[in-house]
């Protein structure tokens, strides 16, 4: 017969299993692949994006980083919104997708207001009929989100432009971003390849290794690495912008988690 310290132990071992089994099933659906797709092949997409797919693969990416239904989720430096209408189809009714924007960040010519179009990702949101979208046009370290409130994160194309400022600035982004996360919540990168001795900054582009030390430095454990967006038709030589490249720059993509006991 246990004694009632042993029974109180066991209590506490078996709420504490109760909770992780509510923790790991509360999204128990997994991503339908094959209906996403079809959810941003219609016409109420821009067709510019829809162009994009077959270079950024934003389904089997979404599959990889394990992103499901019901999720809430951040869209860092959403721009136009590319990433945003997928995101929103794929997490459903029962889903939140915030788009974040700074300011400084939409004057780009890419993303910023066009008079004779409006703003593109408010053309998305109204167009797909977005309901589930939040915008956030304000800098990630003001954005006013809770701590532990985001179960995935997404940082496409733009840690770079953090790290080639200094890696303080990205270490500094991903520290909000661990803030933001759940304990046990993903975050999802996707960026450039640069090679080492190359000018970098003036490229757009970044060093594997360096954004996998900053992740880290960060407090993610990196769980995985994909070949997805991998082409021999890039060259690390050439801005991001180059016309030669056509946008087919070869790009990692890699899956890290925070901790499940980060506090």
């Amino acid at each position: 017969m246990l004694n009632k310290s042993t029974q109180h132990l066991a209590h506490m071992l078996t709420a504490v299993c109760l909770l992780a089994g509510l923790m790991t099933g509360a999204f128990a659906q997994s991503l339908d692949g094959e209906a996403l797709k079809a959810q941003i092949s219609g016409s109420d997409r821009d067709i510019s994006d829809r162009m994009r797919d077959s270079a950024r693969q934003p389904v089997e990416v979404l599959q990889f980083l394990g992103l499901e239904p019901g999720m809430t989720v951040l869209d860092v430096y959403a721009a136009g919104g590319y990433y945003t209408y997928i995101l929103s189809k794929a997490v459903g009714p029962d889903g939140i997708v915030y788009a974040q924007n700074s300011p400084r960040a939409l004057r780009y010519d890419e993303d910023r207001t066009d008079i004779s179009q409006g703003d593109a990702l408010a053309n998305k949101i109204r167009d797909g009929q977005l309901q589930n979208v939040e915008r956030i046009d304000r800098g990630i370290q003001d954005s006013g989100l809770p701590e532990a409130s985001v179960d995935f994160v997404l940082v496409s194309q733009i840690l770079h432009d953090y790290f080639n400022r200094s890696p303080a600035s990205a270490y500094s982004l991903l520290v909000e971003l661990h803030r933001l996360l759940r304990p046990g919540g993903i975050i999802g990168i996707i960026d450039h390849h640069g090679a080492p001795g190359n000018d970098n900054r003036r490229l757009h582009r970044m060093v594997q290794s360096d954004a996998e030390q900053v992740i880290t430095d960060a407090g993610f454990i990196i769980e995985a690495e994909s070949e997805l967006l991998l082409t021999d038709g890039d060259n690390p030589r050439r801005s991001i912008f180059d016309p030669m490249l056509n946008r087919g720059t070869s790009q990692f993509l890699l899956r890290a988690r925070k901790p499940a006991d980060s506090l």
